[in-house]
């Protein structure tokens, strides 16, 4: 068991790593190549580079300074949190690991489909958590829009509430996935239409399917899936934290972009540092 998994291996998600392994944490950082920062073309805002610093420098400079100090680095997705045995339980493309603490240092990068009329049935038929939403579709017919391993994690999570699945890959290439109550449609979809609630999908060739409510799950998981799923008090798609980076479930930190706010590298620094000395504080007053 680890005593602090960071997600997200962004300036926030490095500093607060820098800070729990100088304080001898069992420290591994979960990340994909991810980083809103990989995509500035050039840095001159940030203190100490005379002539400014790419983004993807910056970044990658990070994550080489974590592994020199010792800190354990595993590029895989994560698909959840959730408890186990009075600790957290990171849920990864291929792994379950445990840890007493988790900082969520990971931007938000999901991104709603470009389909007309889903935005219009957000609330009403339109849903972006399986296992928060999952059970208002008991023995009903339901979508997922998405081909990835996320998508694939919120079918598992709906296979045993729902009665039937359709997997809507909205044109990519179909995941490789079976199950006597799921069906996988490949076509792009072009509108989503209903009365008060979502009724119907119709696609580009004119086709359409009825269903009683769609699950958005398309790319990764991002901040508002992770946090939803876990029970974390989201506002604006930002995950809600006090002044030490705390959120309302003691051991779960967050900083960085996962917090909203100022968009920047030096607030992503200060956040990730502020989450990594609340973590070890935490750690300390729970050795057991």
């Amino acid at each position: 068991m680890y005593d602090v998994i960071i997600i997200g291996a962004g300036p926030a998600g490095i500093s607060a790593g820098l800070y729990t392994k100088r304080a001898n944490k069992k420290t591994l950082i979960i990340y994909q190549d991810f980083a809103n920062v990989r995509n500035a073309t050039k840095i001159d805002n940030y203190y100490g580079f005379e002539n400014g610093i790419t983004g993807e420098e910056l970044y990658q400079r990070g994550i080489k300074q974590a592994i020199n100090l010792g800190i354990e680095m595993l590029k895989e997705e994560v698909l959840k949190i959730s408890f186990s045995n009075n600790a957290f339980l990171i849920h990864t493309t291929n792994n379950q690991i445990q840890s007493k603490a988790v900082i969520i240092a990971v931007g938000n990068q999901k991104k709603q489909p470009n389909i007309e009329g889903l935005s219009n049935f957000e609330g009403k038929g339109v849903s972006y958590c399986a296992i928060c939403d999952g059970f208002f579709y008991r023995n009903k017919n339901v979508a997922v829009i998405g081909s990835g391993t996320y998508a694939i994690s919120e079918v598992n999570d709906l296979l045993n509430i729902v009665n039937n699945i359709t997997i809507l890959t909205n044109g990519d290439k179909a995941p490789d996935f079976r199950a006597d109550n799921v069906n996988v449609i490949s076509k792009p979809i072009k509108l989503v239409k209903g009365n008060n609630r979502v009724e119907e999908i119709e696609f580009d060739d004119n086709s359409s399917i009825k269903t009683d409510g769609i699950f958005i799950a398309q790319g990764v998981a991002g901040v508002t899936d992770l946090s939803k799923k876990l029970g974390l008090i989201v506002e604006k798609n930002s995950i809600v934290t006090n002044e030490n980076m705390e959120t309302n479930i003691p051991g779960i930190y967050a900083c960085g972009d996962a917090t909203g706010g100022l968009l920047q590298i030096s607030k992503a620094v200060y956040e990730g540092t502020k989450a990594g000395l609340s973590a070890i504080k935490y750690l300390n007053n729970n050795r057991r």
